[in-house]
């Protein structure tokens, strides 16, 4: 399938003809979104160039294998969160999430065993509920950047307040930073 990139650290160059067919330049072999996706999960650098433009077409390579991954097994991706996803997209805190992704998604790799263990023994008082914390503490970092005083700064939980009432609140607080992030992009 694929080798290991070059000794100089540079990327496997993978070229895509118009017949959408992916060529490997490394071993001089045709592969499929499926091996791109193998080499992924290896950590084998890679870079997709449109071999008749010369254009950097990785990120879209990445959506597709996203896309098809998520129609052929089980979905990882909730609705909810591409909702959200789609809804980021032209509004004022766009710029901010991908950073804020990539941030989580390395969060969440270096835990990744403490994560595992979390739900095998369950989920209270373990590394998931302070990774969920960290995430948390992220979030009202973004929010007290916007607005220090305002609807974003994630209140102390009350005494006798539920985990449903605290993630109500969250969400209204979050509605109430959005309506006034939106505000202030206008």
């Amino acid at each position: 399938m694929a080798k290991k990139p070059k000794s100089d650290g540079e990327p496997i160059i993978v070229k895509k003809y118009a017949n959408r067919r992916l060529y490997n330049t490394s071993s001089s072999s045709y592969i499929t979104l499926d091996d791109l996706a193998g080499m992924v999960r290896e950590n084998i650098e890679f870079q997709v160039l449109d071999a008749k433009t010369g254009d950097d077409i990785t990120h879209s390579i990445l959506t597709q294998i996203i896309m098809d991954e998520e129609a052929q097994g089980e979905q990882m991706l909730p609705i909810s969160f591409l909702r959200q996803l789609i809804s980021m997209y032209g509004n004022s805190m766009q710029a901010m999430m991908p950073s804020y992704l990539e941030a989580s998604m390395q969060n969440f790799r270096e835990n990744q065993s403490k994560i595992r263990e979390a739900f095998e023994k369950g989920i209270s008082n373990t590394p998931l509920a302070k990774i969920h914390e960290t995430n948390m503490a992220m979030m009202r970092g973004v929010a007290d950047a916007f607005m220090p005083n305002g609807p974003g700064r994630v209140a102390e939980k009350p005494k006798g307040q539920s985990e449903g009432d605290e993630i109500a609140a969250l969400r209204e607080q979050m509605a109430a930073m959005q309506k006034k992030l939106d505000e202030l992009g206008k």
